[in-house]
């Protein structure tokens, strides 16, 4: 390849280009600023002054958590037990959120950011309680998913209200992008789910919404009982007329409401059954995205990550908040998969981590969660150590081993 400028070779024990397969013994083309080509060292000969040799390490995109609530980033643990019901755990939420003032939220937000970058995350998805700020400085490219909820019709108006402000008040701000987010089945109403898919069309935003996350939501839609009707009894938010939803298939339905959406994350997924997964595999522009840690905590059924993956759709990874979960690390997500889900490949789990969030949350052709020409070389990469020659030993100390986040140092 011909190129002008200053050129810098950085070569790495493996480098993880995530949208290739993984190179071992691989180098980096950097011209001025700018990665120009990716390959193997045996294919060409850079024994020049101008080296980088960044060690025995595996070198990867910085991670993409697909879906967090950055204002409970002041949880030391999670909140609840190991295993307590979800209609029971959001009402305990709802109480923690309740006494939080706005700047504390916006502390909160701040030093959940603070954390994603420290562990190696570069793009995050947010569900965002309006109005809310985010630093000019965060370090990471943000998607804030202005949340929309209300069972009554005041409250729906309000918060949708909130999402239309904080779109305009975005739109100035390249590094933070618009997102909407009506918040669930068992919060938002089809008509308010509907206006919100709405409001995502004209400036092509992405959409997030909690979708099958517990069974106990498919008795409250299909009959108005269950858990989630107890709940909402018991707190005195029972909204006359609203549950049952219409229809003998309201989770079908909604499918195909949000697909409607120029791009949409299905959070959670966590009791989709067969005959949803095969509607949501119709629509490329929908994304799952499994929360693994978070899952665990909840104690819920294994989850049906391989059946997705293997009906084509896209999986992404997100890390849900610090109320369900005990930190913000996509790559302790990642290596809790590698532990415990050996029939995932290993190399699916990092595209999950990586790719599909960037994809998810940006659309195709996004810069973040790979490795290819024509990235800046200053936006930081991960590095893993590890002494392993073959990919599966890779595996193993990618399970056990720290990364740290480095921009490309200069020429040595």
């Amino acid at each position: 390849m011909n190129s002008t400028g200053r050129e810098t070779i950085y070569t790495a024990g493996w480098i993880f280009p995530i949208c290739r397969p993984p190179i071992n013994g691989g180098f980096l083309r950097v011209v001025e600023d700018r990665i120009v080509e990716i390959g193997a060292l045996r294919d060409g000969d850079y024994r020049s002054q101008d080296v980088v040799d960044l060690g025995e390490v595996a070198v990867l995109p910085r991670m993409v958590n697909a879906h967090t609530h950055l204002e409970f980033s002041d949880c030391q643990t999670p909140i609840g037990r190991p295993g307590i019901a979800l209609a029971e755990w959001i009402g305990s939420v709802i109480a923690a959120r309740g006494v939080a003032t706005a700047e504390e939220r916006q502390a909160n937000i701040r030093a959940g950011i603070a954390e994603s970058v420290a562990a190696g995350v570069g793009l995050i998805g947010d569900i965002a309680t309006t109005p809310c700020t985010y630093p000019s400085d965060a370090g990471a490219r943000i998607v804030s998913f202005a949340e929309v909820l209300g069972l009554s019709d005041n409250r729906g108006r309000e918060r949708f209200q909130s999402a239309q402000a904080h779109a305009e008040t975005l739109a100035a701000n390249p590094s933070i992008d618009f997102g909407v987010s009506p918040h669930a089945p068992y919060s938002t109403p089809p008509e308010l789910i509907r206006r919100c898919v709405d409001l995502a069309k004209p400036s092509g935003a992405a959409l997030a919404m909690h979708v099958a996350e517990s069974p106990d939501e498919r008795p409250l839609l299909r009959r108005g009982s269950g858990p989630f009707a107890d709940a909402l009894r018991g707190a005195g938010l029972w909204p006359e007329g609203l549950f049952p939803w219409p229809g003998a298939q309201p989770l079908m339905d909604l499918i195909g409401w949000i697909a409607e959406a120029p791009r949409a994350l299905l959070i959670h997924g966590n009791d989709l059954q067969d005959d949803e997964i095969e509607r949501i595999s119709r629509h490329p522009q929908l994304t799952v995205v499994y929360c693994p840690r978070t899952h665990h905590f909840f104690s819920h059924p294994r989850h049906g990550v391989q059946k997705l993956l293997d009906a084509g759709i896209r999986v992404a990874i997100g890390t849900d908040s610090r109320a369900s979960n005990p930190d913000l690390s996509v790559w302790k997500e990642v290596q809790f998969l590698l532990d415990h889900r050996p029939d995932l490949d290993p190399q699916a789990v990092l595209e999950m981590a990586t790719l599909a969030g960037s994809d998810a949350l940006l659309g195709a052709g996004s810069q973040f969660g790979r490795i290819q020409p024509g990235r800046i070389r200053h936006q930081p990469l991960v590095l893993v150590p590890t002494t392993a020659k073959r990919l599966n030993q890779v595996w193993r100390d990618f399970a056990a081993g720290d990364l740290s986040c480095t921009d490309l140092p200069g020429r040595a």
